[in-house]
């Protein structure tokens, strides 16, 4: 084999690196939009893109042992094939959505990871098989040629696809154009792999062009693919915080951020339940918060004697969209705030009379740091002596089932904690008042003593809020419920498990099943391979560990996912480098590095301990540096002691995608919101001195 050949090879390894995690990341993004989803979403998308990899390379194995020499020509035909793949896997996710599951409706946990799965299957199978594929053929040409060389080669695309999305595509371009521009590079890459060769090259120009000609005309498709089933699109914009999308239904305008409705025009009802419940409890108001903001509250602010709003919305184009369409209005005293609510108030030394959160259900990380311990804390000390916090939570009819009561009860008690006197008003939402001074139910009677009128409460409130009512829902609570805390958060174990109840459908029966499968699969494996599985594991369960604590702490993800995939893969690449060069060395660097490992994730529990909600950004992301540098440091030198040759590569690129894929899985479903993040910090540990264990006691080797 020629060497220029050799370098085609590469180019093609750096290029699909690069293609293949914009496309993740994009990947990732849709199922949230479509599936209106949260964090386990994320983890599950993840899981099954490393599982399907894992697979892939396997095959890759089966099919170099039973066929013909692998051969450049081929490798190229996969990779085109794999380009395509990539926009018509984005297209499917928005296209059948909808065909497969009733409009509008939830989707459950098995049906979304099915669906997940399937559409993947086919891109993440055949990314999986052309890394191996591609040593293979180098082999071909080189004996010898060394898997570790392959493994650092594939890191530098991946960091340069993690990088071109964080700071680039994320800011300037839509899904689709992303997909087309990063694939330019593999395109012309294929290209000259297939000009090497010198065959069919009219051929291979025309089929090049041919994809090209699908991932540009793609991008006429943005709109089009977006376009609600009812109703019609007015308004859309990728932003750095999300996707927001404005549909119009007759004389309604409806705002989504990431397929989730967080805002219409019409909801009078909501507009004056928000505003006038807490307002009503006080006199001589003349500050107040809003966090986020629901169509039609501002109309209703103007009706109370106010001096200024604090109008805090992180996505500044959320605001703007808003007014633009009717939504709110500006009123007197208005300050539009484009910060994270609770960022903001841990910087603010402002003292308001109400704060008022207009947020969803806390079915996602980023939601449920308003309805902590930390967030409450934090509301108490920029409220007057007599000031009131207002949120609500979904409403329900006349039984209150337990998942929901248990909810209720622990928003309850972690509230009471930080004020005297808590209560609930049941309806449409369940409005939550919290204030030190006494509360009046009788809201009409209060807004009346004001000379406040209003449509809704006025003429419906006596007769859907009955004091009997109120008195039973709060009678209700449950004392002993645990408290809602940022680093055990119990109220997303409850929708977890409500999640499941809703569907009457259980995780064990998956659980068991992946117990099972993994542990057929640890026991076939050597040391070596564990060692990697077990760095796969860790190096994901950091991941996911830095992606909910950051949505914890900071309240966004989206604008920071692609750099903290980027530095996790950024220090891998140093890391498999210095590997290769002290790989000789063998158990005794295997056993340095598991020991560092643990030690960096005790020292990760230690500050989240102590300095949780005073960690910058930069903590988190070498926290991700140092762990990922640490797994690259051990690939080459677990490859060296289980042998070179193509079926001990091919085992260990697969163990480490399915370690990965496993630790996906535990942190994010089983670890983080049923332990905490904290023990979930602790369970990795544990795998990692398993590793070590295995590595001193020789374990066995296949």
């Amino acid at each position: 084999m020629k060497k220029i050949n050799d370098r085609a090879i590469i180019r093609v390894v750096i290029a699909t690196g690069i293609s293949s995690v914009v496309t993740q990341l994009l990947t990732i993004r849709e199922f949230l939009t479509q599936f209106q989803g949260n964090e386990i979403v994320i983890a599950l998308i993840l899981f099954n893109w490393l599982i399907l990899g894992g697979i892939g390379t396997l095959m890759a194995r089966v099919l170099a042992k039973h066929s013909r020499n692998p051969a450049s020509d081929i490798l190229a035909w996969f990779s085109l094939v794999l380009s395509a793949l990539a926009v018509l896997q984005i297209l499917a996710i928005r296209g059948l959505r909808d065909v497969v599951f009733i409009h509008g409706s939830s989707v459950g946990f098995y049906p979304t990871l099915l669906f997940s799965f399937l559409i993947i299957a086919p891109y993440c199978l055949l990314l999986g098989f052309v890394l191996p594929y591609s040593l293979f053929v180098l082999r071909t040409g080189i004996a010898g040629y060394p898997a570790a060389r392959i493994y650092i080669t594939d890191n530098i695309g991946d960091i340069g696809g993690g990088a071109l999305f964080s700071f680039v595509l994320v800011f300037w371009v839509s899904p689709l154009t992303a997909i087309f521009l990063a694939h330019l590079p593999l395109l012309v890459s294929i290209y000259l792999l297939f000009a090497h060769s010198r065959r069919n090259h009219p051929v291979v120009l025309t089929a090049v062009l041919l994809v090209a000609a699908i991932l540009a005309g793609s991008i006429g498709l943005e709109h089009i693919s977006l376009a609600p089933a009812e109703g019609k699109l007015v308004y859309y914009r990728e932003t750095r915080y999300g996707r927001i999308a404005v549909h119009q239904d007759q004389e309604q305008f409806t705002l989504f951020e990431d397929g989730v409705p967080v805002v219409s025009s019409q909801n009078l009802s909501i507009a004056e339940e928000a505003i006038h419940y807490p307002l009503s409890q006080l006199d001589g108001m003349q500050h107040a918060l809003l966090i986020s903001a629901e169509g039609g509250v501002m109309a209703e602010l103007e009706k109370h004697p106010i001096q200024s709003v604090d109008y805090v919305e992180l996505n500044p184009a959320v605001a703007a969209v808003q007014f633009r369409f009717g939504m709110i209005k500006k009123i007197k005293g208005l300050k539009v705030i484009h910060q994270d609510g609770r960022a903001y108030l841990s910087r603010s030394k402002r003292i308001y009379d109400a704060i008022i959160v207009n947020l969803p259900e806390p079915n996602t990380f980023q939601i449920n740091r308003f309805y902590t311990d930390g967030f409450f804390e934090l509301a108490a000390k920029h409220l007057a002596a007599d000031g009131i916090l207002s949120f609500s939570m979904q409403g329900f009819d006349n039984y209150l089932a337990e998942p929901q009561r248990q909810k209720l009860s622990a928003l309850f008690n972690t509230a009471a904690a930080h004020f005297k006197n808590v209560l609930l008003l049941p309806g449409q939402k369940v409005f939550f008042l919290c204030s030190n001074s006494k509360l009046n139910p009788d809201i009409p009677a209060a807004l009346q003593q004001k000379g406040i009128a209003t449509a809704y409460i006025s003429g419906f409130f006596y007769g859907n809020l009955t004091r009997e009512r109120i008195d039973r829902l709060n009678s209700r609570l449950d004392s002993a419920t645990p408290k809602n805390t940022d680093n055990s958060p119990y109220l997303m174990r409850l929708m977890f498990s409500q999640w499941f109840a809703k569907f009457q459908t259980s995780p064990l029966v998956f659980f068991i099943l992946i117990t099972i499968l993994s542990a057929i699969y640890l026991v076939r494996v050597s040391s070596e391979e564990f060692v990697l599985f077990s760095t796969g594991c860790m190096t994901m369960g950091s991941e996911i560990l830095v992606i909910f604590a950051f949505q914890i702490y900071f309240g966004y993800i989206y604008l920071q996912l692609g750099i903290i995939v980027t530095v996790f893969l950024a220090g891998l690449l140093p890391g498999a480098w210095l590997g290769n060069r002290v790989h000789h060395r063998g158990k005794q660097i295997l056993t340095l590095t598991d020991g560092f490992l643990i030690v960096i994730l005790a020292g990760f529990i230690l500050a989240m301990l102590n300095f949780a909600d005073q960690l910058p950004v930069a903590f988190y992301l070498t926290f991700g540096f140092a762990v990922s540098l640490a797994c690259g440091f051990q690939f080459p030198v677990a490859l060296y002691l289980r042998g070179s040759d193509s079926a001990a590569a091919t085992r260990g690129f697969s163990a480490d995608l399915i370690g990965a894929a496993c630790g996906t899985l535990l942190t994010s479903v089983v670890l983080i919101p049923y332990a905490g993040i904290l023990w979930a910090a602790g369970g990795l540990i544990g795998i990692k001195l398993i590793s070590i264990v295995l590595i001193v006691t020789g374990g066995r080797r296949n």
